[in-house]
């Protein structure tokens, strides 16, 4: 199979060109393959490869992606008897006794794991530059970041590597890649999709599993492979009337939708994000929905405290593992990650379980929005990808966290709202997603708009919980009066003037 076919095709197709017998998987696998040789020296998207296994990994012939080659995130989708390092030198030494449930469910589905996508340490930022692993690159401009933490993923798909690979988000991490690299990107809601064995809830259910992919019905064939509860899990949402496969085909019916564009934490937004949403909504309206300004109800400086006290818990626990399991040292971790486990080692528990409660806030107030909406719009991110280094910590301020660090300072950067000021910068690039993660509330970016210099920009829907059905077939929607796998093509162009 020449490369430049298998660029043509999502996987949905490949897997039926497979079971009619006009290509082997083997040869989709070898294509596959030609394509990371050819491009990934420059993305950097690949930090575990597993391609000569690939080309013999059995698989279901009858399965519905059988044969199609796939990728899996270097987080938390562990695969047994591979490393599953997190980005970080602290669980170099992780390598997986048995397979994740997702991944699990990924070799039923027939897909062939051709490896591991890299993500910055521990899945912390939303670029996806790491010690470990080094910088991932956009393939639409290789001086910019392709977002993160699923960063690795986002690249290697638009990029033609794969048709889907692995994400999870727990503050944005499926939807940023997706937004930078013209993707979609579905975050389900909550317990849709099983973090078993090892975790019953990720990041206490903020975050989700799930992929990215080139095509609506990818994702939809993913959620219905994917979807489902595990033995031990917490708890089992109600499953759709049907496939969604099939489900995601129909027509949504008019829906109401919520537009804002402003952010809920008063940061600035880029006017490419503003002119994304604002394009969509003329499209919306075309299509007979009714789309008006309004916005959920919630305290934006609580809900990104309540998110930053997961974010440094969370650290600061997977720190703790690696250091009892894997006799992991300060040295073998980012200074960024130390600080922030510093302030939730400091971070008093009652202050933790407060901020946890806050959570009902935010969800009970998108359920009151979604009395009189069906979903909301809004920017997938606050700004347009950053450079390559440029979100790197000044040598000053990584001067005064080494100082902070050695004076065991965490209370006292709480005493002080330092912690309040760290949440606005950590948050003002990438303001829109946390309240789906918060909230459990499924949510996707979709790559309706493209600017005048050719750089996607992702619009941001989320709905309420459980409705995913109605998500996919708005995007469907979109997807046909607004197309947008051609600009893939268009990407081979990008390439030939970036010399890869």
């Amino acid at each position: 199979m020449k490369q430049s076919e298998y660029l043509r095709y999502d996987a949905t197709a490949l897997a039926d060109l497979i079971k009619r017998g006009e290509v082997s998987a083997r040869e989709v696998c070898e294509a596959a393959i030609e394509r990371a040789t050819r491009v990934d020296g420059t993305l950097n998207a690949i930090c575990h490869p597993q391609f000569s296994e690939a080309q013999a990994q059995p698989y279901a012939p009858e399965a519905p992606f059988a044969g199609v080659p796939m990728l899996l995130k270097d987080l938390a989708q562990e695969q047994a008897g591979h490393p599953c390092t997190y980005g970080s030198r602290g669980l170099a030494r992780n390598v997986a006794t048995r397979d994740s449930e997702f991944v699990r469910r990924v070799k039923d589905g027939g897909l062939v794991i051709l490896g591991r996508t890299a993500t910055p340490e521990f899945g912390l930022k939303a670029i996806t530059e790491s010690a470990l692993w080094g910088a991932s690159k956009n393939p639409w401009d290789t001086t910019l970041t392709p977002g993160g933490s699923s960063g690795g993923s986002g690249a290697a798909v638009a990029a033609g590597i794969v048709p889907v690979a692995g994400a999870n988000d727990g503050g944005g991490s499926i939807r940023i890649p997706a937004a930078y690299n013209g993707l979609f990107g579905l975050k389900p809601s909550r317990g849709r999709i099983s973090s078993g064995p090892q975790v019953g809830e990720a990041w206490t259910g903020a975050s989700s599993d799930h992929v990215l992919t080139r095509t609506v019905r990818d994702s939809a064939v993913m959620l219905d492979l994917l979807s489902g509860p595990a033995p031990g899990d917490p708890f089992d949402i109600a499953p759709p009337a049907g496939r969604y496969t099939d489900l995601h085909q129909n027509a949504p019916g008019q829906l109401r939708i919520g537009m804002f564009t402003s952010s809920p934490y008063d940061t600035d937004v880029a006017p490419e994000c503003v002119a994304a949403v604002e394009s969509t909504a003329r499209i919306l309206e075309n299509l007979g929905h009714v789309v008006e300004y309004a916005r959920p109800e919630f305290d934006g400086m609580a809900l990104a405290r309540s998110y930053l006290g997961l974010y440094c818990g969370e650290v600061s626990a997977l720190m703790a593992r690696a250091r009892e399991h894997y006799g992991a040292s300060d040295a073998d971790f980012e200074l960024d990650t130390r600080l922030i486990a510093m302030l939730g080692d400091s971070m008093p528990l009652s202050d933790y379980v407060r901020r946890r409660q806050r959570w009902n806030d935010f969800a009970r107030a998108l359920g009151a929005f979604f009395g009189g909406y069906d979903m909301y719009l809004c920017p997938t991110t606050g700004h347009m990808p950053a450079g390559i280094g440029e979100m790197d910590t000044p040598a000053t301020l990584k001067m005064l966290g080494k100082l902070m660090l050695a004076l065991r300072a965490g209370k006292l950067l709480h005493v002080s709202g330092q912690v309040d000021q760290l949440a606005m910068e950590s948050l003002a690039r990438t303001p829109f997603t946390q309240l789906a993660n918060l909230t459990g509330t499924p949510a996707m970016s979709v790559p309706v708009h493209w600017t005048d210099a050719g750089l996607p920009v992702g619009v941001q829907f989320g709905a309420r919980h459980g409705d995913e059905v109605r998500l996919l077939q708005l995007a469907a929607q979109l997807e046909e009066v607004a197309p947008w796998f051609s600009q893939y093509e268009r990407l081979e162009q990008v390439f030939d003037g970036q010399g890869l």
